[in-house]
């Protein structure tokens, strides 16, 4: 399993709540696209359209060495998610609820094809994310502080 790309802002923005991996449909020359690391999941969300899940606002850039010039290429289309009846029947039901979205969290390979790992999560509150970030901070004091009383 290699991780091509993570939504670093997702785990900032959100509390994850629930973990699904889904295959994504692309095209040949999106594949080697998101293979090279041309894939940007920032403010790309996963949308049940006609009881469908397709990753909404996810974009992949075109390919520079596809032989078409692919000239009606959109790198923003609405990408289809590939996950069993079951699943998108429980994801309908969870996503009715107040709050709850579903979100990528990372593009991933997994025995050559590509997956994405879903995340059902909460919004977290401007208190929550301060908190984080002044822990972040006394923690990285603190670890700096060891290193100089060590290396003295």
């Amino acid at each position: 399993m290699k991780i091509i790309a993570k939504n670093k802002r997702a785990y900032f923005d959100y509390h994850v709540l629930d973990n699904w991996e889904a295959g994504l449909v692309l095209t040949g020359a999106e594949v080697k696209s998101v293979k090279a690391g041309h894939i940007n999941l920032k403010g790309s969300y996963v949308s049940l359209i006609d009881i469908v899940p397709k990753i909404v606002n996810c974009h992949i850039a075109s390919y520079k060495h596809a032989k078409s010039a692919q000239k009606d290429y959109d790198p923003m289309r609405p990408r289809r998610l590939l996950l069993n009846k079951k699943e998108v029947s429980s994801l309908i039901g969870l996503l009715q609820q107040k709050g709850l979205t579903l979100l990528p969290l990372s593009v991933y390979t997994k025995n050559g094809f590509v997956k994405v790992e879903l995340g059902l999560c909460r919004g977290k509150k401007k208190h929550d994310k301060r908190e984080i970030l002044k822990k972040k901070a006394t923690d990285r004091e603190i670890a700096q502080t060891i290193r100089n009383k060590t290396s003295q």
